[in-house]
Protein backbone atom coordinates (compact mmCIF):
# COMPACT_ATOMS: atom_id res chain seq x y z
CA UNK A 1 0.00 0.00 0.00
CA UNK A 2 1.40 3.39 -0.80
CA UNK A 3 2.62 5.31 2.08
CA UNK A 4 0.17 8.27 2.40
CA UNK A 5 0.04 11.91 3.76
CA UNK A 6 -2.22 12.42 6.16
CA UNK A 7 -2.54 16.44 5.67
CA UNK A 8 -3.67 15.64 2.15
CA UNK A 9 -6.46 13.21 3.44
CA UNK A 10 -8.78 16.39 3.59
CA UNK A 11 -11.58 15.53 0.60
CA UNK A 12 -14.18 13.07 0.66
CA UNK A 13 -12.41 11.06 -2.29
CA UNK A 14 -9.17 11.26 -0.43
CA UNK A 15 -11.32 9.85 2.51
CA UNK A 16 -12.59 6.85 0.64
CA UNK A 17 -9.55 6.19 -0.96
CA UNK A 18 -7.75 5.66 2.50
CA UNK A 19 -10.60 3.94 3.67
CA UNK A 20 -10.29 1.44 0.63
CA UNK A 21 -6.64 0.78 1.18
CA UNK A 22 -7.31 -0.33 4.75
CA UNK A 23 -10.09 -2.27 3.45
CA UNK A 24 -6.76 -4.14 1.47
CA UNK A 25 -4.68 -4.37 4.04
CA UNK A 26 -7.71 -5.69 6.59
CA UNK A 27 -8.54 -8.55 3.57
CA UNK A 28 -5.10 -9.47 3.72
CA UNK A 29 -4.81 -9.61 7.81
CA UNK A 30 -7.87 -11.83 7.79
CA UNK A 31 -6.82 -14.54 6.04
CA UNK A 32 -6.27 -18.20 7.48
CA UNK A 33 -3.17 -18.88 7.66
CA UNK A 34 -3.71 -22.90 8.97
CA UNK A 35 -4.45 -23.57 5.44
CA UNK A 36 -2.02 -25.77 3.56
CA UNK A 37 -0.76 -25.47 0.09
CA UNK A 38 -1.17 -28.30 -2.13
CA UNK A 39 1.61 -30.84 -3.00
CA UNK A 40 2.71 -31.09 -6.60
CA UNK A 41 0.22 -33.62 -8.77
CA UNK A 42 1.50 -36.76 -10.23
CA UNK A 43 0.54 -38.02 -13.69
CA UNK A 44 -3.22 -37.85 -14.38
CA UNK A 45 -4.95 -40.84 -15.97
CA UNK A 46 -6.64 -40.38 -19.50
CA UNK A 47 -10.76 -40.67 -19.77
CA UNK A 48 -11.71 -40.31 -23.56
CA UNK A 49 -15.06 -40.36 -22.93
CA UNK A 50 -15.03 -37.93 -19.80
CA UNK A 51 -12.40 -35.95 -21.97
CA UNK A 52 -13.32 -35.59 -25.12
CA UNK A 53 -14.47 -31.92 -26.16
CA UNK A 54 -17.12 -31.57 -28.98
CA UNK A 55 -17.04 -29.47 -31.36
CA UNK A 56 -19.98 -30.41 -33.68
CA UNK A 57 -23.57 -29.53 -33.07
CA UNK A 58 -24.55 -27.17 -30.76
CA UNK A 59 -20.64 -26.81 -30.40
CA UNK A 60 -19.90 -26.46 -34.30
CA UNK A 61 -17.49 -23.44 -35.11
CA UNK A 62 -19.86 -20.45 -35.85
CA UNK A 63 -17.55 -17.34 -36.73
CA UNK A 64 -17.95 -13.94 -35.03
CA UNK A 65 -20.22 -11.28 -36.77
CA UNK A 66 -21.77 -7.99 -36.20
CA UNK A 67 -21.36 -6.92 -32.38
CA UNK A 68 -19.96 -10.36 -31.55
CA UNK A 69 -16.78 -9.34 -29.24
CA UNK A 70 -13.11 -10.97 -29.45
CA UNK A 71 -10.16 -10.29 -28.20
CA UNK A 72 -6.71 -10.76 -26.84
CA UNK A 73 -7.41 -14.25 -25.04
CA UNK A 74 -7.77 -17.21 -27.74
CA UNK A 75 -8.73 -19.17 -26.01
CA UNK A 76 -12.21 -17.27 -25.06
CA UNK A 77 -12.35 -16.43 -28.36
CA UNK A 78 -12.32 -20.32 -29.28
CA UNK A 79 -15.28 -21.41 -26.52
CA UNK A 80 -17.21 -18.16 -27.26
CA UNK A 81 -17.20 -19.32 -31.14
CA UNK A 82 -18.18 -22.63 -30.07
CA UNK A 83 -20.92 -21.64 -27.97
CA UNK A 84 -19.53 -22.90 -24.83
CA UNK A 85 -20.33 -19.00 -23.18
CA UNK A 86 -22.39 -16.58 -25.02
CA UNK A 87 -21.45 -16.36 -28.52
CA UNK A 88 -21.21 -12.62 -28.43
CA UNK A 89 -18.26 -12.46 -26.09
CA UNK A 90 -20.27 -10.91 -23.20
CA UNK A 91 -20.31 -13.73 -20.37
CA UNK A 92 -21.48 -13.30 -16.35
CA UNK A 93 -19.08 -15.55 -13.74
CA UNK A 94 -20.99 -18.35 -14.32
CA UNK A 95 -20.65 -18.22 -18.37
CA UNK A 96 -16.41 -18.19 -17.46
CA UNK A 97 -16.45 -20.44 -14.84
CA UNK A 98 -18.50 -23.28 -17.20
CA UNK A 99 -16.80 -22.62 -20.22
CA UNK A 100 -13.40 -22.90 -19.37
CA UNK A 101 -13.85 -26.14 -17.07
CA UNK A 102 -15.73 -27.48 -20.07
CA UNK A 103 -13.23 -26.83 -22.93
CA UNK A 104 -10.10 -27.26 -20.83
CA UNK A 105 -10.29 -27.95 -17.29
CA UNK A 106 -9.75 -24.80 -15.72
CA UNK A 107 -10.72 -25.43 -12.04
CA UNK A 108 -13.32 -23.45 -10.22
CA UNK A 109 -10.63 -21.63 -8.10
CA UNK A 110 -8.90 -20.23 -11.02
CA UNK A 111 -12.35 -19.61 -13.09
CA UNK A 112 -14.10 -17.73 -9.91
CA UNK A 113 -11.00 -15.08 -9.58
CA UNK A 114 -10.35 -14.37 -13.59
CA UNK A 115 -13.87 -13.86 -13.77
CA UNK A 116 -14.19 -11.58 -11.03
CA UNK A 117 -11.37 -9.96 -11.74
CA UNK A 118 -12.56 -9.33 -15.09
CA UNK A 119 -15.67 -8.48 -14.30
CA UNK A 120 -14.47 -5.79 -12.12
CA UNK A 121 -11.55 -4.55 -14.72
CA UNK A 122 -12.72 -5.07 -17.86
CA UNK A 123 -17.05 -4.80 -17.37
CA UNK A 124 -19.64 -3.46 -14.80
CA UNK A 125 -19.03 -5.83 -11.60
CA UNK A 126 -21.57 -8.31 -13.03
CA UNK A 127 -19.51 -9.41 -16.60
CA UNK A 128 -17.28 -8.30 -19.06
CA UNK A 129 -16.08 -8.43 -22.67
CA UNK A 130 -13.22 -10.51 -24.38
CA UNK A 131 -13.03 -7.96 -26.85
CA UNK A 132 -13.71 -4.25 -26.68
CA UNK A 133 -16.01 -1.85 -25.03
CA UNK A 134 -19.67 -2.56 -24.97
CA UNK A 135 -23.23 -0.77 -23.35
CA UNK A 136 -24.14 -1.59 -19.80
CA UNK A 137 -27.17 -1.19 -18.54
CA UNK A 138 -25.66 -1.75 -14.75
CA UNK A 139 -24.24 1.16 -12.84
CA UNK A 140 -22.81 -0.75 -9.83
CA UNK A 141 -20.45 1.28 -7.66
CA UNK A 142 -21.21 4.65 -9.99
CA UNK A 143 -19.17 2.68 -12.84
CA UNK A 144 -17.22 5.74 -15.06
CA UNK A 145 -17.97 5.07 -18.87
CA UNK A 146 -18.96 1.80 -20.19
CA UNK A 147 -17.44 -0.85 -19.78
CA UNK A 148 -13.66 -1.59 -21.53
CA UNK A 149 -13.86 -5.04 -22.10
CA UNK A 150 -10.54 -7.08 -21.96
CA UNK A 151 -9.12 -5.45 -24.81
CA UNK A 152 -9.27 -2.59 -23.14
CA UNK A 153 -7.32 -3.76 -19.44
CA UNK A 154 -3.74 -3.19 -20.53
CA UNK A 155 -1.58 -2.92 -16.91
CA UNK A 156 -4.70 -3.62 -15.02
CA UNK A 157 -4.99 -7.78 -16.60
CA UNK A 158 -3.58 -7.96 -20.17
CA UNK A 159 0.58 -6.79 -20.39
CA UNK A 160 3.13 -6.37 -22.26
CA UNK A 161 5.25 -9.59 -23.13
CA UNK A 162 2.63 -11.68 -24.78
CA UNK A 163 3.32 -14.72 -26.48
CA UNK A 164 1.64 -13.69 -29.81
CA UNK A 165 0.16 -10.39 -28.92
CA UNK A 166 1.98 -7.23 -29.76
CA UNK A 167 2.85 -4.64 -26.66
CA UNK A 168 0.33 -1.80 -27.00
CA UNK A 169 2.32 1.10 -27.04
CA UNK A 170 4.21 -0.16 -30.08
CA UNK A 171 1.03 -1.63 -32.18
CA UNK A 172 -1.79 0.62 -30.90
CA UNK A 173 -3.89 -2.98 -29.96
CA UNK A 174 -2.89 -5.70 -27.83
CA UNK A 175 -5.21 -8.07 -29.54
CA UNK A 176 -4.31 -9.53 -32.85
CA UNK A 177 -1.44 -11.69 -33.29
CA UNK A 178 1.45 -10.62 -34.79
CA UNK A 179 2.86 -13.26 -37.07
CA UNK A 180 6.24 -12.66 -36.69
CA UNK A 181 5.43 -13.66 -32.68
CA UNK A 182 3.94 -16.76 -33.88
CA UNK A 183 5.90 -18.27 -35.90
CA UNK A 184 8.95 -17.73 -33.12
CA UNK A 185 6.44 -20.07 -31.07
CA UNK A 186 5.75 -22.03 -34.30
CA UNK A 187 9.22 -22.34 -34.34
CA UNK A 188 10.29 -23.38 -31.01
CA UNK A 189 7.80 -25.96 -31.15
CA UNK A 190 9.00 -27.67 -34.27
CA UNK A 191 12.45 -27.79 -33.01
CA UNK A 192 11.08 -29.75 -29.29
CA UNK A 193 9.68 -32.57 -31.46
CA UNK A 194 6.54 -30.72 -32.78
CA UNK A 195 5.39 -29.73 -29.52
CA UNK A 196 5.11 -26.42 -27.36
CA UNK A 197 6.08 -27.41 -23.78
CA UNK A 198 6.53 -25.72 -20.49
CA UNK A 199 10.11 -25.17 -21.31
CA UNK A 200 9.51 -24.25 -24.54
CA UNK A 201 6.99 -21.48 -23.53
CA UNK A 202 9.80 -20.76 -20.46
CA UNK A 203 12.34 -19.60 -22.87
CA UNK A 204 9.85 -17.60 -24.94
CA UNK A 205 8.45 -15.96 -22.57
CA UNK A 206 12.41 -14.87 -21.49
CA UNK A 207 12.99 -14.12 -25.33
CA UNK A 208 10.16 -11.65 -25.63
CA UNK A 209 10.94 -10.16 -22.12
CA UNK A 210 14.07 -8.99 -23.47
CA UNK A 211 12.27 -8.36 -27.01
CA UNK A 212 9.84 -5.28 -25.18
CA UNK A 213 12.58 -4.53 -23.13
CA UNK A 214 14.82 -3.79 -26.16
CA UNK A 215 12.04 -2.48 -28.46
CA UNK A 216 8.89 -0.93 -26.38
CA UNK A 217 9.88 2.78 -24.61
CA UNK A 218 6.36 2.05 -22.19
CA UNK A 219 7.26 -1.20 -21.73
CA UNK A 220 5.92 -2.09 -18.32
CA UNK A 221 6.41 -4.77 -15.78
CA UNK A 222 3.12 -4.43 -13.82
CA UNK A 223 2.24 -6.16 -10.72
CA UNK A 224 -1.01 -8.37 -11.79
CA UNK A 225 -0.22 -8.08 -15.76
CA UNK A 226 2.86 -8.85 -15.41
CA UNK A 227 3.76 -11.09 -12.25
CA UNK A 228 0.54 -13.00 -12.26
CA UNK A 229 -1.21 -12.65 -15.78
CA UNK A 230 1.69 -12.78 -17.89
CA UNK A 231 2.80 -16.22 -16.29
CA UNK A 232 -0.34 -17.56 -16.34
CA UNK A 233 -0.97 -16.24 -20.24
CA UNK A 234 2.26 -18.36 -21.22
CA UNK A 235 1.54 -21.72 -19.02
CA UNK A 236 -1.91 -21.62 -20.01
CA UNK A 237 -0.61 -22.41 -23.74
CA UNK A 238 0.27 -25.35 -22.90
CA UNK A 239 -1.55 -26.45 -19.83
CA UNK A 240 -5.06 -25.70 -21.82
CA UNK A 241 -4.38 -26.32 -25.50
CA UNK A 242 -2.30 -29.27 -25.02
CA UNK A 243 -4.15 -32.03 -26.23
CA UNK A 244 -4.30 -34.87 -24.12
CA UNK A 245 -4.17 -38.56 -24.85
CA UNK A 246 -3.53 -42.17 -23.61
CA UNK A 247 -0.11 -41.77 -24.65
CA UNK A 248 0.54 -38.01 -23.70
CA UNK A 249 -1.81 -37.93 -20.33
CA UNK A 250 0.02 -34.57 -19.40
CA UNK A 251 -1.13 -33.24 -22.99
CA UNK A 252 1.24 -32.46 -26.83
CA UNK A 253 0.95 -29.33 -28.34
CA UNK A 254 1.90 -30.12 -31.56
CA UNK A 255 2.10 -26.96 -34.54
CA UNK A 256 -1.55 -27.91 -36.16
CA UNK A 257 -3.31 -28.16 -32.88
CA UNK A 258 -1.44 -24.42 -31.57
CA UNK A 259 -2.91 -22.94 -35.28
CA UNK A 260 -6.24 -23.87 -34.80
CA UNK A 261 -6.57 -22.02 -31.45
CA UNK A 262 -4.22 -19.16 -32.75
CA UNK A 263 -6.72 -18.62 -35.60
CA UNK A 264 -3.64 -19.61 -38.20
CA UNK A 265 -4.11 -21.11 -41.26
CA UNK A 266 -1.63 -22.22 -44.29
CA UNK A 267 1.92 -23.88 -44.15
CA UNK A 268 4.87 -22.66 -42.64
CA UNK A 269 5.81 -20.13 -43.19
CA UNK A 270 3.25 -19.24 -45.17
CA UNK A 271 1.05 -17.84 -42.05
CA UNK A 272 -2.11 -16.12 -42.72
CA UNK A 273 -4.08 -14.86 -39.61
CA UNK A 274 -7.80 -13.99 -39.56
CA UNK A 275 -8.84 -12.61 -36.70
CA UNK A 276 -11.28 -14.22 -33.97
CA UNK A 277 -11.54 -17.09 -35.63
CA UNK A 278 -9.97 -19.59 -32.79
CA UNK A 279 -11.34 -22.71 -33.52
CA UNK A 280 -11.23 -26.00 -31.00
CA UNK A 281 -9.27 -28.86 -33.13
CA UNK A 282 -10.73 -32.27 -34.41
CA UNK A 283 -10.38 -35.10 -31.85
CA UNK A 284 -9.50 -32.93 -28.91
CA UNK A 285 -9.43 -33.81 -25.27
CA UNK A 286 -9.24 -31.55 -22.13
CA UNK A 287 -7.60 -32.25 -18.69
CA UNK A 288 -8.91 -34.66 -16.56
CA UNK A 289 -11.64 -34.16 -14.18
CA UNK A 290 -8.97 -34.95 -11.18
CA UNK A 291 -6.44 -32.97 -12.87
CA UNK A 292 -8.07 -29.78 -13.40
CA UNK A 293 -5.55 -26.36 -13.25
CA UNK A 294 -5.73 -24.56 -9.92
CA UNK A 295 -4.72 -21.58 -8.65
CA UNK A 296 -1.98 -23.73 -6.32
CA UNK A 297 -1.00 -26.04 -9.61
CA UNK A 298 -0.48 -22.67 -11.57
CA UNK A 299 1.34 -20.75 -8.69
CA UNK A 300 4.14 -24.28 -9.44
CA UNK A 301 4.51 -23.68 -13.02
CA UNK A 302 5.03 -19.75 -12.18
CA UNK A 303 7.68 -20.74 -9.71
CA UNK A 304 9.60 -22.52 -11.76
CA UNK A 305 9.92 -20.06 -14.94
CA UNK A 306 10.76 -17.82 -12.23
CA UNK A 307 13.68 -20.22 -11.10
CA UNK A 308 14.80 -20.67 -14.21
CA UNK A 309 14.70 -16.75 -15.57
CA UNK A 310 14.34 -14.24 -12.36
CA UNK A 311 13.95 -11.15 -14.66
CA UNK A 312 10.67 -12.39 -15.01
CA UNK A 313 9.41 -11.32 -11.14
CA UNK A 314 11.14 -7.92 -11.64
CA UNK A 315 8.58 -5.26 -11.44
CA UNK A 316 9.47 -1.69 -13.26
CA UNK A 317 10.13 -0.95 -16.79
CA UNK A 318 11.39 1.05 -19.46
CA UNK A 319 11.73 5.10 -18.33
CA UNK A 320 10.57 6.96 -22.00
CA UNK A 321 12.92 4.77 -24.79
CA UNK A 322 14.24 1.44 -25.54
CA UNK A 323 16.49 -0.45 -23.65
CA UNK A 324 16.58 1.72 -20.35
CA UNK A 325 14.41 -0.82 -18.06
CA UNK A 326 14.84 0.16 -14.23
CA UNK A 327 13.86 -2.58 -12.32
CA UNK A 328 12.07 -1.75 -8.27
CA UNK A 329 13.11 -3.60 -5.64
CA UNK A 330 10.81 -5.93 -4.14
CA UNK A 331 12.13 -4.87 -0.47
CA UNK A 332 11.68 -1.28 -1.09
CA UNK A 333 8.51 -2.06 -2.65
CA UNK A 334 7.17 -4.18 0.28
CA UNK A 335 8.55 -2.40 3.07
CA UNK A 336 10.66 -5.92 3.71
CA UNK A 337 8.07 -8.77 3.30
CA UNK A 338 9.51 -9.83 -0.51
CA UNK A 339 13.00 -9.32 -1.14
CA UNK A 340 15.53 -10.71 -3.05
CA UNK A 341 16.05 -13.53 -0.19
CA UNK A 342 12.53 -15.07 -0.15
CA UNK A 343 10.87 -14.25 -3.98
CA UNK A 344 11.66 -17.14 -5.71
CA UNK A 345 11.12 -19.26 -2.29
CA UNK A 346 7.71 -21.81 -2.35
CA UNK A 347 5.28 -20.08 -4.09
CA UNK A 348 6.11 -16.61 -3.18
CA UNK A 349 6.59 -15.62 -6.81
CA UNK A 350 3.02 -15.42 -7.61
CA UNK A 351 2.06 -14.38 -3.97
CA UNK A 352 4.08 -11.33 -4.46
CA UNK A 353 2.04 -10.33 -7.67
CA UNK A 354 -0.95 -11.24 -5.93
CA UNK A 355 -0.44 -9.11 -2.73
CA UNK A 356 1.04 -6.20 -4.62
CA UNK A 357 -2.00 -5.94 -6.68
CA UNK A 358 -4.56 -5.96 -4.13
CA UNK A 359 -2.57 -3.15 -2.17
CA UNK A 360 -2.90 -0.89 -5.83
CA UNK A 361 -6.62 -1.55 -6.03
CA UNK A 362 -7.69 1.33 -4.48
CA UNK A 363 -5.74 3.49 -7.16
CA UNK A 364 -6.43 1.55 -9.87
CA UNK A 365 -10.56 1.22 -9.19
CA UNK A 366 -10.86 4.75 -8.77
CA UNK A 367 -10.41 5.76 -12.46
CA UNK A 368 -13.62 3.10 -13.00
CA UNK A 369 -15.95 3.79 -10.27
CA UNK A 370 -16.68 6.67 -8.72
CA UNK A 371 -17.57 4.11 -5.28
CA UNK A 372 -14.98 1.85 -5.11
CA UNK A 373 -16.34 -0.38 -2.12
CA UNK A 374 -18.50 -2.85 -4.00
CA UNK A 375 -15.63 -3.86 -6.63
CA UNK A 376 -13.34 -4.10 -3.51
CA UNK A 377 -15.92 -6.48 -1.83
CA UNK A 378 -16.57 -8.31 -5.33
CA UNK A 379 -12.71 -8.70 -5.12
CA UNK A 380 -11.66 -9.39 -1.63
CA UNK A 381 -12.66 -12.71 -1.04
CA UNK A 382 -10.74 -13.82 -4.33
CA UNK A 383 -8.15 -12.58 -3.31
CA UNK A 384 -7.79 -14.13 -0.06
CA UNK A 385 -9.29 -17.10 -1.26
CA UNK A 386 -5.51 -17.07 -3.65
CA UNK A 387 -3.71 -16.37 -1.13
CA UNK A 388 -4.62 -18.71 1.83
CA UNK A 389 -4.43 -21.50 -1.00
CA UNK A 390 -1.21 -20.54 -1.40
CA UNK A 391 0.21 -19.42 2.26
CA UNK A 392 1.12 -16.20 1.08
CA UNK A 393 3.43 -13.53 3.43
CA UNK A 394 0.81 -10.78 4.85
CA UNK A 395 1.66 -7.60 2.73
CA UNK A 396 0.56 -4.32 4.68
CA UNK A 397 1.41 -1.84 1.71
CA UNK A 398 3.47 -0.87 -1.17
CA UNK A 399 5.28 2.54 -1.74
CA UNK A 400 3.26 2.71 -4.60
CA UNK A 401 5.13 6.21 -5.97
CA UNK A 402 7.71 3.92 -6.78
CA UNK A 403 5.51 3.38 -10.39
CA UNK A 404 5.79 7.10 -11.14
CA UNK A 405 8.32 7.02 -13.10
CA UNK A 406 7.63 4.57 -15.85
CA UNK A 407 5.58 6.24 -18.79
CA UNK A 408 4.00 3.16 -19.07
CA UNK A 409 2.34 3.18 -16.03
CA UNK A 410 1.74 7.02 -15.44
CA UNK A 411 0.43 7.61 -19.04
CA UNK A 412 -1.70 5.22 -19.33
CA UNK A 413 -5.37 6.31 -19.67
CA UNK A 414 -8.38 4.71 -17.89
CA UNK A 415 -10.35 3.53 -21.19
CA UNK A 416 -6.76 1.42 -21.56
CA UNK A 417 -4.90 3.35 -24.15
CA UNK A 418 -1.97 5.73 -24.40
Amino acid sequence: MAELNEAMLNTPRDEKLASAQAKAASILSSRDTSIKRQAPGITPPFDAEQQYVSNTGAHAFVAPSGDDQRGPCPGLNAIANHNYMPHNGIGDFNDFVTGTAAVFGMAADLAGFLAVYGAVFDGDLTQYSIGGPYPSLVNLGGLLGEPMGLSGSHNKYEGDVSPTRGDLFQYGNDYLVQLNQFKALYEAGQINGDNVDIPVLNQRRSERFDESVNENPYFFNAPFSGVVASPAAWSFVYRFMANKSAEYPEGKLDGETLKSFYSITGDYPDFTYTAGHEKIPDNWYKRNLVDYYTIPYFALDAAQAALEYPKLLTLGGNTGTPNSFVGIDPGNLTNGTYNSDNILKGNNAVCYGLEATLMELPDLLTGLYSDIDPAMDKLGPYFNNATNALGCPQLNKINKDQFSKYPGYSDLKSDGTY
